[in-house]
């Protein structure tokens, strides 16, 4: 009798390599929102023109997420990260070097275009990496370590800019994701055949080999062709990218304004929003696990893709809405706060389900598939910081978070009622 051969671990040291990327891109992402009290005094920039920048690089992310999937799906992931990764960097240290809106919106958005294939791109990377089942987890803690990031931007930013000033927060953060492409480079391999840490063993696991020896999942090696016309007819394609448009809208509030909001609206001093700036996002990062093992349990335990998907989803938007609305009326600066806390919690709650959609649904082109649903997304994360800007200006400051949880409402029902992640969107159905 053969000795059983244990798994190597090869994915793991992948799935931290990924990780360590989501964290950086929201580092860089969200820095600008902490820096932006002194950047608006310095400048002088309004609410809408603040706003604007910071809307800046959600149309640029969204407008570039599809090509940046198509680049993953038809380059592999080695050398598209690696670039991109380089590009968005030096594009972060540039924005040091703005002198005034307009710069600061041109250097914003060409932050945005780089950063727009990092998360299809992985996506498609973690579809050859891991078997479904494991699917919902590595998305969400990959997405935990990007809102990992988010958290420890403000004291990191705070801290920075105590020391030195605002231009060596960008400075900074590019050299960082400079460094890990280098990394990357060297590190990872496209597919797991390819790569040293990973035994025969490991192999047969993440391809899912029965007992004849016959794999489940394919090893997707070739240059797949996108079929644009199927995935564009489907009503599935345009409930998954409506659904991801809800929750990135939400998401952009904590990402944009929740500084100046803590700073101008409930009085707290910028040292303490270096702290409590970042509670709302530390709770992010539990979500963002707790939603992806809860998917991916309710899976092996009901064998139902829609229930496992759908009632993490639903419940995550839903009881953001809970916690958003109180947020938004409590004369409490504390009870806002932790309310605010809960809600982060929820929201990122959907999306273990959301990301793994992609994968299940999207086949040999899931990069393009997750790039659509997260340009949808990201036009919402475009329209936020607007339409919160103009609210503030023209209305309250309440305003905005009922328009969120509003339009978090209307994503659990199509999530409920129309949403199908069972459902190939590449796939022609037979009549």
């Amino acid at each position: 009798m053969e000795p059983v051969t244990r798994r190597s671990k090869g994915r793991w040291y992948i799935l931290a390599l990924i990780s360590l990327m989501y964290l950086i891109t929201y580092l860089d992402r969200v820095n600008i929102s902490t820096a932006a009290p002194i950047i608006s005094k310095e400048f002088g920039f309004d609410k809408i023109t603040m706003g604007v920048i910071f809307s800046a690089f959600g149309w640029a992310y969204a407008l570039f997420q599809v090509p940046g999937g198509w680049l993953g799906d038809r380059f592999g992931a080695r050398n598209v990260l690696t670039v991109i990764v380089t590009y968005w960097s030096a594009m972060t240290a540039a924005t040091a070097m703005a002198s005034g809106a307009t710069s600061f919106m041109v250097l914003r958005f060409l932050f945005g275009m780089g950063e727009a294939g990092a998360f299809p791109g992985a996506t498609r990377a973690m579809q050859l990496w891991y078997p479904p089942h494991e699917r919902g987890f590595v998305q969400g803690v990959t997405h935990s370590a990007s809102r990992l990031g988010a958290a420890i931007a403000p004291p990191i930013v705070v801290l920075i800019m105590t020391a030195l000033d605002w231009r060596s927060v960008f400075y900074i953060c590019g050299a960082v994701g400079i460094l890990w492409s280098v990394l990357w480079y060297f590190a990872y391999r496209n597919l797991p055949e390819e790569h040293a840490l990973v035994n025969e063993a490991e192999l047969k696991y993440i391809r899912g080999v029965d007992e004849k020896g016959n794999a489940k999942l394919a090893n997707v090696a070739q240059k797949p062709n996108v079929p644009w016309s199927t995935m564009l007819k489907s009503p599935n394609m345009w409930a998954v990218m409506l659904a991801y448009f809800t929750y990135v809208y939400c998401l952009w509030i904590f990402l944009s304004w929740l500084p100046s909001y803590l700073v101008e609206f409930r009085h707290f001093t910028l040292l303490k929003v270096g702290f409590l700036a970042s509670l709302p996002l530390v709770a992010g990062v539990v979500g963002d696990t707790v939603g992806g093992l809860t998917t991916d349990w309710l899976l092996a335990k009901t064998g139902n893709i829609k229930f496992a998907r759908r009632v993490v989803a639903i419940t995550g938007m839903l009881g953001c809405a809970v916690f958003i609305v109180p947020a938004a009326l409590t004369e409490d600066a504390y009870v806002a706060v932790y309310c605010l806390t809960a809600s982060m919690f929820f929201l990122e709650c959907t999306i273990g389900p959301s990301w793994a959609v992609p994968m299940d649904i999207g086949g040999e082109v899931s990069g393009t598939v997750s790039g659509m649903m997260n340009m949808a997304g990201n036009f919402g994360g475009a329209l936020s910081p607007i339409v919160f800007g103009v609210l503030v200006q023209f209305g309250s400051w309440q305003a905005p978070f009922i328009v969120a949880a509003s339009l978090l409402v209307v994503g659990a029902a199509i999530w409920g009622f129309w949403l199908d992640p069972s459902a190939s969107v590449v796939e022609k159905k037979i009549a």
